[in-house]
């Protein structure tokens, strides 16, 4: 009897189960897409525990160059020994800086790669219509999610809530990211997160079903369907929580002095489902959230 084609037939058997096992043993994987350098603390303590403790991975792709935000450099002008609240010094320092700072926060939540896209940062403002169709360009950017999604197959791509009250840049770098997803193969779309921030326990904020002049805003729930808390306990004695790891990021971004005011605020970090998520947004977003209530601090863990 030859036997030869059996163990064939076996082998591949054991490959393909073994192919099977290392893809449920690998945690999420996620893109972050933002407008600015600390935007990525509004899903601080979420990302910190896909990458600690869920064996996932996060990148970044950060749409500005972040030298709009010299205004808010007194406290750094020591520092950094820059007149940075100079308009002209500091458009022309802060880019570097903001990068710098935005590594060196994340590398106490997992980021693992970082693509600056350096678009110019034009300031504050409500309104994401002059960016998107006169000072950035947007082709790239949405070419460059696209790129990303192709070589890494990400789960989620996380994006800032677009409400009407919220930087118009915040909006615009989310509705860039909702057109990239749009474009791409529907069975190889990431899930995209819509994600906010409340302060003390309002978990439910006011409702919001997306920008009627951006219809790829559209969400499936006027709510968020659910949440991460970063006051959830581990540790010795239960005496650490996740804010801890929140206020570490936001301290990294110095040259933000207005960003400090943040520490110690914001308890939940909540998920939004876009319509663009079609009929299994809500399972997956779900079953992320539910993964982050079980699973505890890895180191905690070992030493039980």
């Amino acid at each position: 009897m030859n036997i030869f084609p059996i163990l064939i037939r076996l082998s591949l058997l054991l490959i393909g189960c073994q192919s099977i096992v290392q893809l449920f043993a690998n945690g999420p994987k996620i893109l972050i897409v933002t407008a600015h350098p600390d935007d990525e603390t509004a899903f601080a303590a979420t990302i910190f525990k896909i990458t600690h403790d869920l064996n996932g991975f996060a990148d970044i792709l950060l749409v500005t160059n972040g030298e709009g935000g010299y205004k808010y450099s007194t406290l750094a002008e020591d520092i950094y020994g820059k007149e940075l609240t100079d308009e002209q010094s500091g458009r022309k320092a802060l880019p570097t800086i903001r990068k710098k700072e935005l590594m060196s926060g994340g590398a106490y939540i997992g980021l693992r790669d970082y693509h600056f896209m350096d678009q110019q940062d034009t300031g504050y403002t409500l309104n994401a219509d002059s960016v998107l169709n006169i000072v950035w360009d947007t082709a790239t950017v949405i070419q460059r999610i696209r790129d990303l999604q192709s070589r890494h197959s990400y789960d989620f791509i996380f994006t800032l809530l677009p409400v009407i009250s919220t930087h118009g840049h915040h909006k615009a770098a989310t509705i860039l990211a909702l057109r990239a997803v749009k474009g791409m193969p529907k069975m190889k779309r990431p899930i995209i997160v819509g994600c906010s921030v409340t302060d003390s326990t309002k978990v439910i904020p006011e409702p919001f079903l997306g920008l009627t002049t951006y219809p790829e805003t559209l969400m499936n729930e006027q709510s968020p369907i659910d949440h991460f808390n970063r006051l959830t306990p581990f540790g010795f004695q239960q005496k650490l929580n996740y804010q801890i790891i929140v206020n570490w990021l936001i301290a990294e971004h110095k040259s933000q002095g207005a960003m400090q005011l943040a520490m110690g605020k914001g308890q939940f970090e909540q998920f939004w489902n876009y319509a663009l998520n079609g009929k299994f947004g809500a399972e997956k977003i779900l079953e992320l959230a539910e993964s982050l209530r079980k699973s505890s601090h890895k180191e905690f863990q070992q030493k039980k």
